[in-house]
């Protein structure tokens, strides 16, 4: 079983930044691709970013140049760092973790508030 959890958000003024962190626990983390998605209220979720075991990464063009996903496998640990930050980036921001057989593992999200 797979168990991811998210911490590191917050509120922040507009144009400031937070780093986001999704820590898993079990020995599948390494093998398995990872990704920030994002749920603004009446919205649905969206991809911000995703790292692959190999370390490709792909971004939402709203989020180019101004976030950076990244991994630690010894620490079984995604990030997601955010600079720039926008009042529209405000969300729920949930990790997800899937594995080499197909399987999604969710985490329970962070609040993100940008204010303007």
């Amino acid at each position: 079983q797979v168990r991811l959890v998210e911490s590191g958000g917050g509120l922040v003024q507009a144009g400031g930044s937070l780093r986001l962190s999704c820590a898993a626990s079990g020995s599948t983390f390494s093998l398995a691709a990872m990704a920030w998605y994002r749920q603004a209220p009446g919205k649905q979720r969206e991809l911000v970013a995703g790292i692959t075991s190999g370390g490709s990464t792909n971004y939402a063009d709203s989020v180019k140049g101004r976030f950076t996903i990244s991994r630690d496998n010894a620490k079984n640990t995604v990030y997601l760092q955010m600079n720039s930050l926008k009042p529209e980036d405000t969300a729920v921001y949930y990790c997800k973790l899937n594995t080499p057989r197909g399987y999604a593992y969710w985490g329970q999200g962070t609040q993100v508030t940008v204010s303007s």
